[in-house]
């Protein structure tokens, strides 16, 4: 599936990915290929995601995430 990280000032990843974990405002939870439909708020945590060549986790402060058809966006506020 497809994964784009934007904040306000840049793009921090576009690509193909295996698995997204989220730290979503009733707990964290994780997003795989063909998940329903989906808008919702992030809180403060962790964002956790996977290629086939590495993982990768990224702080965030605060945010909120679409999953449509394959498609995951989230839209975040980093740590400094």
């Amino acid at each position: 599936m497809k994964l784009k990280i934007i904040t306000p000032e840049s793009i921090v990843f576009s690509g193909e990915v295996n698995i997204v974990s989220l730290p979503g405002k009733y707990g964290s939870f994780s997003i795989l290929e063909n998940h329903a439909p989906l808008i919702t708020t992030l809180q403060k945590g962790v964002l956790s995601y996977a290629t086939n060549e590495e993982s990768i986790n990224i702080d965030v402060v605060a945010g909120f995430i679409e999953v449509n058809n394959n498609t995951v966006t989230v839209c975040l506020e980093l740590t400094n």
